[in-house]
């Protein structure tokens, strides 16, 4: 533990250890050299990244692949400014990072002196897009924020937390008390909910099991509710993986499609755990699940909106449906099983029929792609019609495996997110999927996966426009404009990165070049294009 004499940003240091944390997102700055000062002397890693975007998307990266709190610190002023964009992200993805920030002295702050970085008000910056926002002023004051971060991170929905650490208190002795909190557990079910579901499951003639993202851990127990009803299984995107895509009672995430859709206005029971339900699960701002829906969530304001349910369970998602599954009345429901999935294989089996020329082509592609990854591979994806595509008809068979910016919805995210999920998942295989105006927003981190020789495949959809926006300027009769662009040559530019990099000519090619990208020394660029298709 950390002596008396310590300062308290090398205290600051230790304590995190005790927590956990093994790998650290950022750059030294003049503000937070102090944060640095005893990082050579501890068990974490540091990755140097190249913007502090690049922090906060590879802590979120890291958070949703491990399941662990992604840590990142950053400096006063424009180092946070910088990292608002990520952390917005996590925000709206609910994803456990932790914010470090150096802050300007307690006794000259937001004066207007003109002091460098100054803003005026830092705290309230980082408050609009964090759960915990906390401004330290003595040494027992950052010991708290820590305690409460984690505290959060293990009992709470998961979203990021934001710690302040003026100049003049890094320099401080730390003084003594540098221990570890215990945590507190996870709420849990009460007994006459669990009763209460298990009824009104037992009962429904066309029950559904609907998966978001805090269903994530809850996979085996959400399969053997639905294995023993009968019961199709929906997700969001941020819930794919919760069970195997490939599951025949699995139709994944569809709630933008007729199918989908269809399923639930049929359904008389649906049982939805971990998801807020939100705007960009529907993409539709009146679609409202109707009577029978039971709710399992551990925020308690997602319970309360903006779908009204019959039963609102505030707890873990895999407790809670353990304990359902446990409850559920014996019944034989094997001629419902047959006919579900029945149903998912015709709704799969029909779908290519209704595809357009775009998803078309996609289909194409992701087929290859997913043929040439290993099943556990971990997919960061980005905003762009390729991962758009993928979100619907491309299979993710565990969880923690398809990392997507839903909610934020901001550019830039797989590249880094990428990165911090291969840090977190070393073992693991990691891709990214990614269009050639997103990479733009953080290409620059192709140098912090060169420099760590880390073997990304990153899949970029190279259609040489904001191929979306394009698409949407002429489905609203609005003449295309500012959607096409120069780009770099990206062969070129991965080289000098020094990492490898591929065009493939045919589809065959491309899954011969993700093939020596998994066995590569370093990232490779997998640079796809619609001449790929002939």
């Amino acid at each position: 533990m950390p002596r008396a004499e310590h300062s308290t940003g090398e205290a600051l240091v230790g304590l995190l250890e005790s927590y956990g944390v093994d790998t650290i997102f950022g750059i030294p700055g003049v503000h937070n050299v102090e944060m640095y000062r005893a990082l050579p002397r501890s068990q974490i890693k540091h990755v140097l990244v190249r913007h502090e975007q690049g922090a906060g998307f590879m802590a979120d990266g890291y958070a949703r692949a491990t399941g662990k709190p992604g840590v990142c610190f950053t400096i006063t002023g424009p180092g946070l400014t910088n990292i608002m964009t990520p952390l917005g992200q996590s925000w709206s993805d609910s994803s456990s990072v932790l914010c470090i920030s150096s802050a300007l002295d307690i006794a000259d702050s937001a004066q207007g002196r003109g002091r460098l970085h100054e803003m005026q008000s830092q705290l309230g910056a980082a408050q609009t897009i964090t759960d915990l926002a906390v401004r330290a002023y003595t040494p027992q004051d950052v010991r708290d924020g820590v305690a409460r971060a984690f505290s959060a991170f293990a009992s709470r929905r998961p979203r990021p937390a934001y710690l302040e650490l003026p100049l003049d208190l890094l320099k401080l002795p730390s003084g003594s008390g540098w221990t570890t909190h215990k945590t507190p557990k996870l709420p849990q079910a009460a007994a006459d909910q669990i009763k209460e579901a298990a009824e009104l499951l037992g009962k429904a003639k066309s029950p559904v099991v609907l998966l978001g993202g805090g269903a994530l851990g809850a996979g085996s127990a959400a399969l053997a509710i639905a294995e023993k009803l009968g019961a199709p299984i929906l997700t969001t995107t941020a819930g794919k993986g919760a069970v195997p895509g490939d599951h025949p009672l699995c139709l994944g995430y569809r709630l933008a499609s007729p199918s989908g859709r269809k399923l639930l206005r049929e359904a008389d029971a649906i049982l939805c755990a971990g998801s807020e339900l939100a705007e960009t699960d529907f993409w539709e701002t009146g679609f409202l699940l109707g009577k029978g829906l039971i709710r399992i969530d551990l925020d308690p304001m997602v319970l309360a909106k903006p779908h009204g349910a019959d039963i609102a369970i505030l707890a873990d998602a895999a407790t809670a449906l353990e304990a359902i599954s446990a409850s559920l009345p014996a019944g034989d429901h094997s001629a419902r099983r047959k006919a579900t999935e029945k149903r998912i294989a015709d709704i799969l089996a029909a779908e290519p029929g209704t595809d357009d020329k775009l998803r078309e082509m996609l289909r194409q592609v992701l087929s290859v792609i997913r043929e040439s990854l290993p099943r556990e591979t971990v997919i960061a994806s980005d905003m762009t019609q390729i991962a758009y595509a993928a979100n619907e008809i491309f299979p993710v068979y565990e969880p923690r495996s398809w990392l997507h910016p839903v909610g934020f919805g901001t550019l830039g995210f797989a590249l880094p997110a990428g990165i911090g999920a291969k840090f977190g998942c070393p073992d693991k295989p990691v891709a990214v999927m990614i269009g050639d105006y997103g990479i733009q927003y953080t290409i620059n981190e192709l140098g912090t996966a060169a420099e760590h020789k880390l073997p990304l495949v990153i899949l970029m959809w190279n259609n040489d426009a904001l191929g979306q926006i394009r698409d949407d300027m002429v489905n609203k009769g609005i003449q295309p404009n500012a959607v096409t662009l120069v780009n770099p040559d990206f062969q070129a530019l991965a080289k000098a990165y020094r990492c490898h990099a591929e065009k493939p000519d045919s589809l065959k090619a491309l899954g011969q070049a993700i093939a020596r990208a998994l066995k590569a020394d370093g990232p490779t660029l997998i640079e796809m294009t619609p001449r790929m298709l002939g």
